[in-house]
């Protein structure tokens, strides 16, 4: 069980980069943002999902106005899959990503420096740690990696 007073660096986010995101080019810069933060990448593919892997993923706006065209658009092309850990990285994944409406976005973020449109915004992140947990169990079945950053005390206070 885990330390409530200590940081908890084992946290895991997933993110992905949407067709949009992919067609333009902007995976590595994406990733590179979260790097050199301090995240560490745990698991990464390149996917081209399913209409029902989709539906699965975004299953709370099924009832949505949006959802049929949603869907299509992520069917349009390949999407960038990771599995992201770090101290907090749920919260400031959303955060680095910016709001789901790019023109509210602050410059900065990722959406708020990459789109401008709410139904082409770059990228999904995980909105809590439970959501997280589903997330990458539906996109990596396979599992992720784990393995120690060799800079990791120089990221975090490590207490020993």
């Amino acid at each position: 069980m885990s330390n409530p007073n200590e940081p908890n660096i084992a946290e895991r986010t997933y993110i992905m980069v949407k067709p949009d995101g992919v067609d333009r080019g902007l995976i590595g810069e994406i990733l590179s943002r979260f790097e050199k933060r301090g995240f560490k990448l745990i698991a990464a593919k390149l996917a081209r999902p399913s209409k029902a892997t989709l539906e699965q993923h975004y299953a709370d706006l099924r009832e949505r106005p949006f959802f049929p065209g949603l869907i299509n658009y992520m069917l349009s092309g390949p999407v960038f899959c990771m599995v992201l850990e770090g101290l907090d990285a749920v919260k400031t994944g959303r955060a680095m990503l910016g709001t789901t409406n790019p023109l509210q976005s602050a410059p900065g973020t990722i959406r708020g420096d990459f789109s401008l449109v709410t139904g082409r915004n770059i990228c999904h992140g995980s909105d809590t740690v439970a959501n997280a947990e589903k997330e990458i169990a539906l996109w990596f079945p396979e599992g992720t990696l784990p393995y120690s950053l060799s800079q990791a005390a120089m990221i975090y206070e490590i207490k020993n």
